[in-house]
């Protein structure tokens, strides 16, 4: 079917595990990372931290490699690593290229505070 890891509480998976990804969980925050990204690499460790925050709880943190899949090496080509997508309910709320912590934490901060819609 598809192959994913769980590695502490961020998922590591392919385009196809976040498709499933986004619709079995109300909210996903998923970055795109690269093996040559020094951004990536120094923002790993907060983005694990976070996952584990008893405040992002309600949230799928999920990790891609934009080299090993398809659809996010396209979505990679248009954009500098890391890149990170906000999901609510299947559809994506927000997307960027973030470089600092802070940055990464306002955007995580956005999609906690985001109240899905009634279906």
């Amino acid at each position: 079917m598809f192959d994913f890891l769980l590695n502490d509480t961020v998922l590591d998976t392919d385009d196809e595990g976040l498709r499933h990804c986004i619709y079995e969980h109300q909210k996903v925050f998923a970055k795109f990372t690269a093996e040559d990204c020094a951004i990536c690499k120094l923002l790993g460790p907060s983005f694990a931290k976070f996952s584990k925050d008893e405040d992002y709880q309600g949230i799928q943190f999920v990790r891609l490699s934009s080299e090993e899949n398809p659809v996010a090496k396209q979505l990679m080509s248009e954009r500098a690593a890391p890149f990170f997508v906000s999901y609510c309910q299947g559809r994506i709320l927000e997307c960027d290229s973030l470089g600092t912590d802070v940055d990464v934490l306002a955007q995580l901060n956005r999609l906690r505070a985001h109240t899905p819609t009634a279906e």
